[in-house]
C-alpha cells in the first residue's frame, strides 16, 4: 500500500491525460491527521523547477495537509508562468480537500522546459480528489512513474507504528539532498524538528549515496509527512532507524530499475582517515564511465578504480591501497593481487567492489550501476 500503509493517510493515482500515452500521471496523497507534521529536502541544483520552489516554501512550515504529483512534464526552466501554474495546482486541491494552498505541496517530473497542461492537471485534480482511498498507495506509485518501468515501494511496521513510501526514478540519480520524487509517510507521533532532523539522517546514508549516473535532477524531493494516527511517539533512534531502512529500499529499487543498467554496483571505501575522504573517493569512482562500462563488459579493471579514486582529494598512500572485486582481492598493497580472471561479473547483476585505503578507521558505501548501450540509447530518444 505504499503511502497508505501507515494510519491517517488516504491516495489516488489517476489518468489525467498529461502524458500522449495514456498512463496514470497524476497522484494525490492526503494527510487525514489528527497530526499534520512535515518535513523535506530538495535538490541543489541551481536550476531548480516550479514545483521545487512553490513546495520549499510551503514545508518550510513544518505543516502539511497534502501533495500532488505529477509526471509527464517537469515544470522546470518555465519561469514566472510555470510557478503560477504550481500555485494553481495547489490551489485546485486546496479547494477539492478543504484546507488552503500553503499546506499544499506540489511536485511534477518529466520532460524539462515545457509547461504543464493545466486543463488536464484540473481534470487531474478532481478525479484524484474524488477517488481519494486508505488502499489507494499503489495507485499513486503508478501515476509518477516517467521512465521507470516498474513502481517502487516500501514499507516498515515497528511496535504498533508504520512508514511507508514511495518513489519514482530510473535515471538522473545523482547525491544532492535528494536524487528523485520521493513522498513518506508515517503514523508515528512526531514534532516537525523531530521529522526533519530524522529525514535529513536517513536521506544522508541512502539517497544521498545513491549516484546511477552523476548527473543532478532539477525537480529532486522527498517529502515525509506525519499524521500521529497510531498515537505512538517512538524514541528518536527508533524511527530514525524505521525511516532509513524504507528510504534505503527505495533507493536500491531505483538503481535496480535504472535506464539500460545490466549491473548494480556497491563502491565499498574502508580504512578512510574519515568518512567525507571514504564518500570522495566512492563518488570519484562511481563517476568514471570507463569504470562502468568496463563493469558492463563483465571486466573486473581494477585499473580504471585506482584511476579515479586518484582524482579524489581524500588522504591515503597509494602504495597501501588494496581493491577487491566480489571478494578477490586483485590489488595488494599498491602492488599485483590475484589474477582478475578469477572474478565473476556474469552470473550475478550484484557487484561488490572495496578499496581499501589504509589511513583510518572511517568507511562509506555509495551504490551506482554500469553504464549500457541501452542507457545511451534511452537518453538519446527521451524527448523524441
Amino acid at each position: 500500500m505504499s503511502t497508505t500503509a501507515a494510519q491517517g493517510f488516504v491516495a489516488a493515482g489517476v489518468t489525467a491525460g498529461i502524458k500522449a500515452s495514456g498512463r496514470p500521471d497524476l497522484a494525490l496523497v492526503v494527510n487525514t491527521g489528527p497530526d499534520k507534521v512535515c518535513a523535506a529536502v530538495y535538490t541543489s541544483n541551481r536550476f531548480q523547477a516550479a514545483p521545487v520552489l512553490w513546495s520549499k516554501g510551503v514545508t518550510a512550515s513544518g505543516v502539511l495537509d497534502a501533495v500532488v504529483l505529477n509526471s509527464g512534464g517537469a515544470n522546470a526552466c518555465t519561469g514566472a508562468d510555470g510557478l503560477a501554474d504550481s500555485k494553481a495546482t495547489a490551489q485546485l486541491v486546496a479547494s477539492a480537500i478543504g484546507t488552503t494552498p500553503d499546506r499544499v505541496a506540489v511536485c511534477s517530473t518529466g520532460l524539462i522546459g515545457v509547461r504543464l497542461p493545466m486543463d488536464a492537471i484540473t481534470r487531474g485534480v478532481s478525479i484524484a480528489a474524488e477517488t481519494l482511498d486508505a488502499q489507494g498507495g499503489s495507485d499513486a506509485a503508478q501515476a509518477i512513474m516517467t521512465t521507470d518501468t516498474v513502481p517502487k515501494t516500501a514499507v516498515e511496521s515497528v511496535d504498533g507504528w508504520t512508514v511507508g513510501g514511495m518513489a519514482k526514478g530510473a535515471g538522473m540519480l545523482a547525491p544532492a539532498l535528494a536524487t528523485m520524487l520521493v513522498v513518506v509517510t508515517t503514523d508515528a507521533v512526531l514534532t516537525a524538528a523531530e521529522a526533519d532532523a530524522a529525514l535529513r539522517e536517513a536521506t544522508r546514508l541512502t539517497f544521498d549515496r545513491t549516484d546511477s549516473d552523476g548527473c543532478m535532477s532539477t525537480n529532486d524531493t522527498v517529502i515525509l509527512m506525519a499524521s500521529g494516527a497510531s498515537g505512538v511517539r517512538p524514541s528518536t533512534e527508533a524511527f530514525t532507524e524505521a525511516l532509513t531502512a524504507v528510504c534505503g529500499d527505495l533507493a536500491s529499487q531505483l538503481l535496480a530499475d535504472a535506464e539500460g543498467a545490466a549491473h548494480d554496483i556497491a563502491i565499498h571505501v574502508e580504512k578512510a582517515a574519515t568518512e567525507d575522504d571514504a564518500l570522495d573517493v566512492a563518488r570519484c569512482i562511481a563517476r568514471s564511465n570507463l569504470f562502468k562500462c568496463a563493469v558492463f563488459g563483465n571486466d573486473p579493471n581494477w585499473g580504471r578504480v585506482l584511476a579515479a579514486a586518484g582524482t579524489s582529494k581524500a588522504t591515503f598512500d597509494p602504495d597501501a591501497v588494496s581493491v577487491s572485486f566480489n571478494g578477490v582481492e586483485v590489488f595488494t598493497s599498491g602492488g599485483l593481487g590475484a589474477d582478475r580472471s578469477l572474478v565473476d561479473l556474469k552470473s550475478s547483476r550484484d557487484v561488490d567492489v572495496t578499496v581499501d585505503l589504509a589511513a583510518g578507521d572511517a568507511y562509506a558505501t555509495v551504490w551506482t550501476n554500469d553504464l549500457t548501450y541501452d542507457y545511451v540509447k534511452e537518453n538519446a530518444e527521451y524527448s523524441s
